[in-house]
């Protein structure tokens, strides 16, 4: 155990130690059960559901772990929070103009999502973000033409603004964003044939770059917007095809994730500057597009550390509205309608990762056997090791285990020592670590090197899920999800682990946890109970996760249940998406599973021709086989 998990527990210091005050937004909380809490507001007052009910309604009704909890009331609290500030903001400062939110599609394209988006956004308007045909498809299908702008970026080919353009008719409000100086010839020649004047805007590279992971999307080397040359050449030829009325938006795009809310002011204020040349040069303007960027507080620091944030929403709105009106006033320009394409912080809080512990495996010394007449003398040293340690040669201690400890491996392998020997000597050097870490609770100095030594003494705690198919940014990125237990926070966590998924695959892990001083490599956990689950959440998984999950190992798509909390405090199951059988998976990398049966099958009989098994046998086998096919990619109660 580590020293900050304190010896009186209770749930204030569980709240604590996995910080998810912090980093929750006021959406989950512990309760007195030890169980984590879902909580959203309602007219005033916020209504708490059990964690473990969730869990216990899903077992009722068949669905295994894992499984992606999603959370309509999350969702629609976070639209209804950033449409909301934004009109607080505009109110205040007494801005002519109006906000409307688009949702990047691409952030998580899942229909369920992208439905209760357009749902609960229809209220505010609020619109989507495509960035390729099949987003633009989706976002024509989702949205209500009376509700909500459609913006469109990325490359846009004849059929891809064809498209668009017939849906003006229908009265969408969809602006083509020009990228590239090539795609500017296509919408002129798309507009003529079908004789419809599109609504265009500009995406420019800013020469602000942002902090954070993602900021290649910003500074003059970022991969899309426009030049200012390219600018120009833009103005001049809508100019001479008489369509400079046509240009109404400016958009940029800082990146995803922007920590620091002096970044964003900095670039808000450049592009102020594009807007007011362009009003200048003729275009007809009046739609700001600030691009994405909202960060989420994933480690609850509030800082600006890359999976952190150091602003609030209402800073991050009110700066963006009043920084508009000090570039925009002194020019006696008309304030613009404000967009903004907030992905990550509008979904991010509204998914869970549930699943369960399968398995443990634990770095733990056995007792150590009295020495025997004729004991290698290595050994010997190491017993010897294990006996001195004292808080005054920690250092040296450790340093002899080492020494010892490799010194047997290269022993074993010439063969001079036998196994029984070996492991007799990791036994003793884990001994010699558990006693050094022991001596260091105590100790006035830890000597440089071995503050982490009892992470070397952590477990391995094996969960039910692929880190690839449902935290893939985990493994690429190294980002930093909150994980916790979502039940027993009222007993103080004994055990500090690793977790492990289960493809086989030594990247398949989960290391890197938020702790109380920073980012730390292990997890306090609580001991296994015997014929007892143990559960285990990953927080704020709602962005790009399950857009971006692969299938390593052809582990599939989780389960899926989507729950609504009602204001009395109880819930309901409103969808259940059942995840990817094995056959569904196999279809995937081109397998016939009924191909594979046929196989299958013929060998089996091949077995029967030749004695091996029994027609009876043959048919039990098959059985088994064709039930595989239909079961769930994951382990299986």
């Amino acid at each position: 155990m580590k020293k900050d998990i304190a010896t009186h527990w209770n749930i204030g210091e569980a709240a604590e130690l996995y910080g998810i005050r912090s980093w929750s937004a006021g959406y989950f909380d512990l309760g007195d059960d030890g169980s984590v809490q879902i909580t959203v507001p309602f007219n005033g007052k916020r209504v708490a559901v059990s964690m473990m009910n969730i869990i216990a309604a899903m077992q009722q009704r068949g669905v295994q772990m894992p499984a992606l909890l999603r959370i309509q009331n999350v969702l629609d609290a976070q639209i209804t929070a950033l449409n909301e500030s934004f009109r607080r903001a505009i109110a205040n400062l007494s801005y002519q103009g109006q906000y409307r939110g688009v949702f990047p599609i691409k952030v998580n394209q899942q229909c369920q999502v992208i439905g209760e988006i357009a749902k609960f956004g229809s209220r505010y308007k609020h619109g989507l973000e495509a960035g390729s045909k099949a987003e633009l498809l989706i976002a024509l299908a989702s949205l209500d033409p009376e509700y909500g702008h459609i913006v469109c970026n990325g490359y846009k080919d004849a059929e891809f603004i064809s498209l668009g353009l017939q849906a003006l008719k229908l009265g969408h409000k969809v602006f083509f964003v020009i990228e590239t100086p090539t795609e500017l010839p296509i919408i002129l020649q798309e507009s003529a044939r079908l004789g419809i004047r599109p609504l265009l805007g500009v995406r420019v590279k800013l020469a602000s770059r942002v902090s954070g992971y993602w900021n290649e999307s910003s500074g003059d080397r970022s991969i899309f917007g426009l030049t200012t040359a390219q600018l120009v050449a833009t103005i001049d030829t809508l100019r001479s095809n008489d369509m400079l009325d046509c240009l109404q938006l400016l958009h940029y795009h800082l990146g995803s994730q922007v920590p620091n809310i002096r970044d964003i002011r900095g670039s808000v204020l450049e592009a102020c500057r594009y807007y007011v040349d362009l009003v200048k040069e003729g275009a007809a303007m009046g739609y700001l597009d600030l691009g994405g960027g909202l960060a989420v507080d994933y480690d609850g620091s509030q800082t600006n550390y890359q999976y952190s944030k150091n602003y609030s929403l209402d800073e991050y709105c009110s700066d963006m509205v009043e920084t508009i009106m000090t570039t925009l006033d002194p020019e006696e320009i008309s304030h613009p309608t404000i967009i903004t394409e907030s992905g990550r912080a509008t979904v991010a809080y509204s998914s869970i990762l549930l699943f369960n512990i399968l398995d443990i495996t634990q770095f733990e010394p056995g007792e150590v056997p009295d020495a025997v007449e004729d004991e290698p003398e290595i050994l010997a040293n190491l017993r010897l090791t294990l006996k001195s340690v004292n808080q005054k040669n920690l250092q040296e201690s450790y340093n002899d285990a080492i020494y010892y400890r490799e010194e047997t491996r290269e022993l074993f392998k010439r063969g001079q020592i036998s196994l029984r020997d070996l492991s007799l000597s990791e036994n003793i050097f884990l001994q010699i670590v558990g006693s050094v870490v022991r001596e260091m609770q105590s100790a006035k100095r830890i000597p440089k090197g071995l503050d982490e030594l009892e992470d070397m003494l952590s477990d391995v705690y094996y969960g039910n899920f692929s880190v690839f198919q449902s935290l893939p940014d985990v493994w690429a990125i190294e980002q930093i999800f909150p994980v916790m237990p979502v039940h027993r926070l009222n007993e103080a966590p004994t055990r500090q682990a690793i977790i492990a998924d289960i493809t086989c695959d030594s990247d398949g892990k989960i290391d890197r946890f938020i702790g109380t001083r920073g980012i730390n490599k292990t997890l306090p956990v609580h001991a296994l109970k015997p014929d007892e689950p143990y559960y285990m959440g990953v927080f704020l998984v709602g962005a790009y996760q399950e857009t971006l999950g692969d299938l390593h190992n052809l582990m599939g798509d989780t389960n899926v249940v989507s729950i609504r909390i009602n204001d009395d405090g109880t819930f309901d199951l409103v969808h259940e998406l059942d995840g990817d059988s094995i056959a569904d998976v196999l279809s995937y990398v081109e397998y016939s599973p009924q191909q594979l049966f046929e196989q299958f099958r013929s060998f089996a009989e091949q077995s029967v021709r030749k004695g091996r098994i029994t027609p009876v046998q043959r048919q039990a086998i098959l059985d088994e086989f064709s039930a595989s096919l239909r079961g769930y990619t994951y382990f299986e109660d």
